[in-house]
């Protein structure tokens, strides 16, 4: 353990150098800002007011009410909550008296707006059929709120409005759709769940994680109960026994066939740039299909910024950059990279990365005779938006995304006497862009327009130098599409959702060899026309909320129209306890096989592939969940059973290592299972159990036996976490622990029988319980007025316990028997280290 000492003794002398530049108030402006996100909230105020003003750090867990007394305390100022949005904040001591008034008008018609409430302190008046009103007797340190439905809320400091004529308000249009949030800080702060059923996570105001220095949208999905990675990556997602295929990834509307680096050991999406990611496992919206198991929805910041902001930083893999760049007051540019350090420097995280990800790999399993003379490996991503508001009413915003894996390595063998040496590599990477165009008609209808491309890349080429021989192989996708969708609000209580979708997706797999020759190239392309319909309803109570749906799918190439029901629906039995209802039925055209001999020098084993209707048929899925949740105040208790059915799955996605590693089949598989969750706060202390029960079957008429249970078959999950957060430290330990994975022995004494192994009933052994215990810490603060740092230290696999993650047989030329296994990461410490400004 001197290497976690060594780390420790890093990160504390890096704190205590910058230690002195504390502050330990922060500027109240920041802190409205933090209340607004956290309490759905408008602050309204004069700038003078909250200059330069300083607060204590406000503790944790208090009320809206309580936090508005803090402050209060903290400022001398008054906080005046007007509704259960908007707060006015003003000076408590009144200077002098003065009238104000003025007229109010819609900026695009030029419509007087009747009936609008303008509001200072506690006094209030409604304006006209010209518009117009007055206020009389106001403190000159007033702020007038003006408000209106459908309109955006304006606010003005009283005094600017003095000794002038009536001042004409142009009031512009805004979108009001039904309430979403149901319980906020799911499991930890940043995490919501909404009353459809599906679960946001809003990455700049979530909490630490265990095992994390820095914030991974793809990794915290995980903490979820019913989700999982079997294999400890972010591109072997599973979730409710499903493989990682068959979630739809979605990056600002685009699908991304790759998601990781380190070929998935390290999420490939920026943090500091995504704004939300919306996860739904049941109950999907009809906008969106692919993905019979999950949808998971990357959302990248899209609000126009009229102030520079930025960031860099680096920890122990690699290093990062961010800006948000004001072009104009309508314009911004977004900007995102992020390299890997591996050419500057090898750290020991980097090393236990490397090991665990090309471990029994064609990267690290030379022959006696094979000198690997060094290897290459790095990856990078980077990520541009342009946003730019038109108009009040029109938005246009360009999305780009780049993702990339290589690693090359050079081997070599002596020839006939001649030392001779080849170079070979594997090159992944995803290319994603588009454009998007929304406009808001009035208050009641909005549409939205998106083009988009995705491309997906994975090459390899593969040497055998005393053979003579030269592997080839290609795996591209490419997708393009269009949708357009309008939102129309009904009423208060109605809101419908209708669109149309058209999108062409294009697979190719290529082998070629140079001795003895062969070249095989495979494409296919399949177009598919999609229209959509869901209404959304809320009770006047507020208490009842429904989404049902309804998507279409006409896969032109086989002239099929399939027809899928969506359905959500939450209902309030009390103020603290709901239940939920949730159904769908889903489809999806493009799913991965896995080659373990073949493919990709061994370390991607995954190549996308398209329905065809014969071989490979659409998949389909049936799930029906409900639950019950209890949340009041500090305590939130949920639990949530399920049924899925996932039909026309193939043998060869599933990762077989056994008797079925080479025969192709049709088939199915059923998950039942129940989810449970248990988070209670104390003040600054967080502490969360979750657990998971299910049973995942496979169904293979043609195989024997027809039913066994699934690769994928975690029995028992459970994970207990507690975290702490102060003023500038953040703390956060963990547990994690399920039941072994299922495999297949040989049946013994007669395992090999005419040069084949002989397997046992298949997946009735399992591998030993997987553990394993996380620990993160992180402090910040503030630099001066405008810069922050932050670092921090985590440990991935504390107590460095040996996990077996995969373990299967094989022959070697002899006809032995040799078994071999995967080990999860062991005791692997990371440091980071930021500064925002």
């Amino acid at each position: 353990m001197r290497l976690t000492n060594v780390f420790f003794l890093f990160t504390f002398l890096l704190i205590g150098t910058t230690v002195k530049a504390q502050q330990e108030k922060q500027p109240l402006r920041e802190v409205l800002q933090s209340i607004e996100k956290q309490f759905s909230v408008s602050f309204t105020y004069t700038d003078e007011n909250v200059e330069n003003v300083l607060v204590e750090q406000l503790p944790t867990n208090l009320t809206l009410t309580q936090v508005l007394t803090f402050l209060s305390n903290q400022t001398g100022l008054l906080f005046t909550q007007l509704d259960q949005r908007f707060i006015t904040i003003s000076r408590p001591l009144l200077k002098k008296t003065i009238t104000v008034c003025g007229i109010l008008e819609d900026n695009e018609t030029h419509e007087k707006i009747v009936g609008a409430t303008i509001q200072a302190g506690d006094k209030f008046v409604v304006s006209d059929k010209d518009g117009y009103f007055e206020l009389n007797d106001l403190d000159d340190e007033s702020v007038l709120l003006i408000k209106s439905l459908g309109y955006e809320a304006v606010s003005v400091a009283a005094r600017s409005l003095v000794d002038k004529p009536c001042t004409v308000f142009s009031l512009v249009l805004q979108p009001s759709y039904l309430s979403e949030v149901t319980i906020t800080n799911y499991l930890t702060t940043g995490i919501v769940k909404k009353i459809d059923g599906s679960l946001s996570i809003q990455t700049q105001d979530l909490g630490i994680l265990p095992g994390l220095t820095e914030p991974d949208v793809l990794f915290t999905i995980q903490a979820l109960p019913g989700i999982q990675s079997i294999d400890e990556t972010v591109s072997n997602i599973n979730v409710r026994g499903g493989t990682h295929d068959q979630n739809l990834v979605l990056w600002d509307g685009m699908k991304m066939y790759q998601q990781g680096h380190f070929f998935g050991l390290i999420s490939a999406f920026s943090p500091y740039l995504t704004k939300e990611v919306n996860l739904v496992k049941n109950g999907t919206s009809a906008m969106h299909s692919d993905g019979v198991s999950s949808t998971i929805d990357i959302q990248s910041d899209d609000e126009v910024t009229d102030v520079f902001t930025g960031g860099a930083g680096i920890n122990m893999i690699d290093l990062d950059l961010l800006a948000k760049i004001p072009v104009s007051p309508k314009v911004s540019l977004h900007l995102s990279g992020r390299k890997s350090i591996a050419d500057i420097v090898e750290t020991p995280t980097y090393r236990s990365y490397y090991d665990r990800a090309f471990r029994n790999t064609d990267v690290t399993s030379n022959s006696n005779d094979t000198l690997q003379t060094g290897e290459q490996f790095h990856f990078y991503d980077f990520s541009t938006k342009l946003l730019y508001d038109i108009s009040d009413k029109d938005k246009l915003r360009v999305s780009f995304l780049k993702i990339h894996n290589s690693i090359e390595y050079e081997e070599t063998e002596t020839v006939n006497g001649t030392p001779e040496s080849k170079v070979s590599s594997l090159e992944q990477q995803n290319l994603a862009g588009g454009v998007t165009y929304s406009r808001l008609w009035n208050t009641n209808v909005r549409t939205t327009g998106q083009w988009y491309l995705s491309n997906y890349d994975l090459n390899a080429t593969n040497f055998d130098i005393l053979n003579d021989q030269k592997l080839d192989q290609e795996n591209q996708v490419l997708d393009m599409g269009i949708k357009l969708d309008a939102r129309v609000r009904l009423n208060d209580h109605l809101d419908l959702l209708s669109g149309y979708q058209f999108y062409e997706v294009g697979v190719s797999n290529l082998e070629d060899i140079n001795n003895p020759p062969f070249y095989r190239l495979k494409k296919t392309v399949l177009r598919t026309h999609v229209v959509f319909s869901e209404a959304s309803y809320t009770s006047p109570s507020g208490y009842t909320n429904v989404r049902a749906g309804v998507r279409g799918n006409y896969f032109s190439k086989f002239g099929e129209i399939r027809i899928e029901p969506r359905l959500s629906l939450n209902h309030k039995l009390r103020e603290s306890l709901s239940i939920e209802l949730l159904g769908e039925v889903k489809s999806q055209t493009t799913t991965q096989i896995i080659d373990f001999q073949n493919d990709f020098l061994g370390v991607e084993k995954r190549r996308w592939v398209m329905a065809n209707e014969e071989d490979i048929p659409i998949i389909t899925s049936k799930q029906l969940s409900a639950g019950l949740h209890f949340h009041k105040k500090n305590l939130l208790i949920s639990m949530e059973g399920y049924g899925k059915w996932v039909n026309d799955i193939i043998t060869s996605s599933q990762g077989f290592q056994n008797q079925f590693q080479y025969v192709r089949s049709t088939g199915s598989y059923t998950t039942l299972g129940i989810d449970f969750l248990i988070n209670k706060r104390f003040s600054k202390i967080n502490t969360w159990l979750s657990y998971s029960l299910a049973k995942s079957t496979y169904t293979f008429n043609e195989l024997i036996p027809p039913s066994f249970y699934s690769n994928l078959d975690i029995r028992h999950r459970a994970t207990v976490g507690v975290s702490y957060q102060s003023k500038h430290f953040d703390f956060s330990a963990g547990v994690n622990w399920h039941t072994g994975r299922p495999y297949t022995e040989p049946v013994s004494p007669n395992s090999v029988v005419d040069s084949e192994i002989n397997y046992e009933d298949p997946n009735t052994s399992r591998l030993a319980n997987y553990w394993r215990v996380d620990f993160s810490a992180n402090y910040r603060f503030q630099f001066n007025k405008h810069i922050r740092v932050i670092t921090g230290f985590s440990v991935w696999n504390l107590l460095d316990h040996e996990n077996i993650i995969d373990a299967y047989y094989q022959l070697d030329n002899d006809d032995q028997l040799i078994y071999s296994q995967r080990n999860a990461l062991r005791f692997t410490p990371n440091v980071m280290f930021r500064v925002e400004f």
